[in-house]
C-alpha cells in the first residue's frame, strides 16, 4: 500500500511539470510529425510565425536582436543560440527534411492568408498554449544587477527631449528590480515596478549609469506601418496599461519589435504633442502586410 501512495504523489508531481514543459512550445512535436494544412489555417496569421521559425529557433537559429522573434524565443528555457552567428552555415543543414517539409507548409498557408487579405483573428493564438517564467515581465528583457544607489532619469525614447512619463519625473531605482532589453545609440532600455506599483518601460542614458551593464545591441524595425483599429499607446504593459494618447484607425506609426507577456504588444514610436514617444499597443491592430517577418520570403 505504502508503494502505491508513493507512485501516486509522484505522479502528481510529474504531470504538472511536464505539463508546464510541454506549453513551451506552441507545437511541441512539429519537429517529428507532419504537419497539416487544415491544423495550420486553425491559427492565426500571427501564430504562424512564431510557428514557423519555432521549427528554426529549436536548432538555436539567431534571430535579428530586439526584434519580436529574438525577444519571444530568448524568453524559452530551451532556447540556446548559436555561438556560430552564421545562420545558413550553422543552423540551416541540421533541418531534417520532415522539418523543411513544415516550414514549406506554414509558409505556404501563410501566404494563403496574405493573398486572401485575411489574418484569420478569430483561430488559434500563440500565447495561450505557452508559459512564460513571469507573465508581467515582457519577453526579451531579463533581471539585471546594477550598482545600488543609483536614481536614473527615465525616457519614452533613446533622447532627453522625448517624452517623460510620471510628469516629467518619471525616474528609477537600481535599488528595486530592474529588467533589461538591451542598448540603443548609447541608451538602456529597461522596464522596472513604479512606487505606485504601476509598471514602467523606457530608455536611461548610459552617462549617467555607474557600474557596467551587459546587454545586447538592439536592431529594431524602424518600419512605417498603418494601424487597423483604434489603439490606446501605453509604457505599462503589465500592470496598469495607464494610456499616453488613442491612435485612430488608419495613422502611420513607426514599428519598432512585437514583445509578449499575458498579451502581444507591438512596441511602436510616434509623437505625443511636439515630442517623441515610445510605447506599447495591441498587436492586433498592426496592418501585418506592412511588416515582414523573418524567414517568411
Amino acid at each position: 500500500m505504502k508503494r502505491k501512495w508513493v507512485a501516486l504523489l509522484l505522479v502528481l508531481i510529474l504531470i504538472p511539470t511536464c505539463a508546464l514543459a510541454g506549453r513551451q512550445y506552441i507545437l511541441p512535436d512539429s519537429d517529428t510529425r507532419a504537419l497539416s494544412k487544415e491544423e495550420l489555417r486553425e491559427w492565426d496569421y500571427e501564430s504562424l510565425g512564431y510557428i514557423l521559425n519555432e521549427i528554426f529557433a529549436r536548432h538555436g537559429y539567431c534571430f535579428i536582436p530586439g526584434e519580436k522573434y529574438d525577444n519571444y524565443f530568448s524568453a524559452m528555457p530551451w532556447y540556446t543560440p548559436n555561438a556560430n552567428t552564421d545562420n545558413t552555415a550553422a543552423c540551416y543543414p541540421k533541418l531534417s527534411s520532415l522539418e523543411w517539409a513544415n516550414e514549406k507548409l506554414v509558409k505556404q498557408v501563410r501566404a494563403e492568408m496574405r493573398a486572401q487579405s485575411t489574418r484569420n483573428s478569430g483561430g488559434k493564438h500563440y500565447l495561450d498554449y505557452i508559459s512564460f517564467d513571469s507573465m508581467d515581465v515582457l519577453s526579451g528583457f531579463s533581471y539585471t544587477s546594477m550598482t545600488p544607489g543609483q536614481k536614473l532619469k527615465v525616457y519614452s525614447a533613446p533622447s532627453s527631449t522625448s517624452y517623460r512619463g510620471a510628469n516629467g519625473k518619471a525616474v528609477v531605482s537600481t535599488n528595486g528590480s530592474v529588467y533589461v532589453a538591451g542598448w540603443e545609440k548609447g541608451w538602456l532600455l529597461l522596464m522596472y515596478e513604479t512606487n505606485s506599483g504601476s509598471v514602467r518601460v523606457g530608455y536611461v542614458n548610459s552617462a549617467n549609469i555607474k557600474g557596467k551593464v551587459n546587454a545586447q545591441t538592439l536592431d529594431f524595425a524602424y518600419s512605417s506601418v498603418p494601424l487597423i483599429a483604434d489603439a490606446n499607446l501605453t509604457d505599462d504593459p503589465a500592470a496598469s496599461m495607464t494610456t499616453l494618447l488613442t491612435l485612430k484607425s488608419g495613422t502611420s506609426v513607426t514599428y519598432l519589435s512585437a514583445y509578449q507577456n499575458a498579451r502581444s504588444w507591438a512596441y511602436i514610436e510616434t509623437t505625443l504633442g511636439n515630442q517623441t514617444v515610445r510605447g506599447f499597443i495591441p498587436y492586433s491592430a498592426l496592418n501585418l502586410g506592412s511588416i515582414t517577418d523573418e524567414n517568411d520570403d
